[in-house]
């Protein structure tokens, strides 16, 4: 049987050899660990993974294990599995931040050779000055929320386009307040209701989703999205469509996996088990996302989903 110990020695001894051919994952075909969909997917071979270093993962994920055995043990076997970048939940001072400030954080990280490069934090415009200060003190290059900014996107859909609008303008803003502070463009994540929230445009008469509208309304100078893959595509979405169409405002992804349930609520699972076809989705989003953020809603309180995830896509060659 394969311990989680041993798993992370064959995943560093992977990595190693990759960086000393020059090239992620420059083996051969047969070097690559079998995987869902690994046949259904043209290119296997070409030598193209996901760096290590556009790799993090949300903290959100590993709730249950921060509170039971605390946040430097969870970040330690983050560390040990190859994680270089994570994605904090919440504020500084909660559970997500191991009880630090941000500037606490921020040395923590970088003792263990880590850092947090975007947060899902608060994007209230009358609280945006203090988050900025975070922001800046943690060494943030994205500035974002599990969310959107006032008036956002209802999850129950009785937003009106109106509220989409108003959503936009206010990402303008704060984004436009963030690139000024030196920390980044604004971002919004996604759940399946951006998708499933439709309007008509008043000038064409197309229907287009709340996430359309916010792409085209929003100033690509300030403003960028953090796709949540799975639950576009659990919202009916096609994802790779989206980065086709709008990858170059895409500069952020959360890479969700699990079992896409139709007219149920898909149950997330760990990178590469579940139904999200990720050829297509990598070759989409090369070149243009610049980080990969892993996440698993209510991840069981042991390494095995983080680790999963991390050799999935260190080693699947797209």
């Amino acid at each position: 049987m394969t311990t989680h110990k041993t798993r992370r020695v064959l995943a560093t001894t992977t990595a190693a050899a990759m960086l000393t051919a020059g090239l992620f994952g420059a083996g051969t075909a047969s070097a690559v660990p079998e995987h869902p969909h690994g046949d259904e997917a043209p290119g296997q071979g070409q030598g193209r993974t996901v760096p290590a270093e556009k790799i993090s993962i949300q903290l959100f994920s590993y709730l249950g294990w921060t509170l039971s055995d605390g946040f430097d043990t969870v970040v330690d076997e983050l560390e040990e599995i190859g994680y270089r970048n994570v994605e904090p939940f919440s504020s500084p001072g909660s559970v997500f931040y191991g009880g630090n400030t941000a500037a606490e954080l921020r040395v923590e990280l970088r003792e263990r050779g880590m850092s947090a490069p975007t947060t899902h934090g608060n994007v209230s415009e009358a609280s945006f000055d203090a988050a900025l200060e975070n922001a800046k003190d943690l060494g943030q290059r994205y500035v974002g929320s599990g969310g959107w900014p006032g008036p956002g996107i209802a999850r129950d859909g009785s937003s009106t386009y109106e509220d989409v609008l108003e959503t936009a303008a206010a990402m303008d803003r704060l984004g436009e307040r963030s690139v000024k502070n030196g920390t980044g463009k604004i971002f919004g994540h996604n759940h399946q209701w951006e998708f499933t929230t439709t309007f008509e445009d008043p000038e064409t008469g197309e229907t287009k989703s709340a996430w359309e509208i916010l792409v085209e309304n929003t100033d690509p100078r300030y403003v960028t999205f953090q796709l949540d893959t799975f639950w576009a595509a659990d919202a009916g979405a096609d994802v790779v469509e989206l980065l086709e169409e709008h990858g170059d405002r895409v500069e952020l992804l959360h890479i969700k996996d699990g079992d896409l349930n139709g007219d149920e609520r898909g149950i997330p699972g760990d990178v590469g088990e579940g139904d999200m076809e990720w050829g297509p989705i990598l070759r989409a989003a090369h070149g243009k996302v610049k980080l990969y953020v892993v996440e698993r809603d209510g991840a069981p309180s042991t390494p095995e989903f983080a680790e999963d995830s991390f050799e999935f896509l260190t080693s699947f060659r797209y």
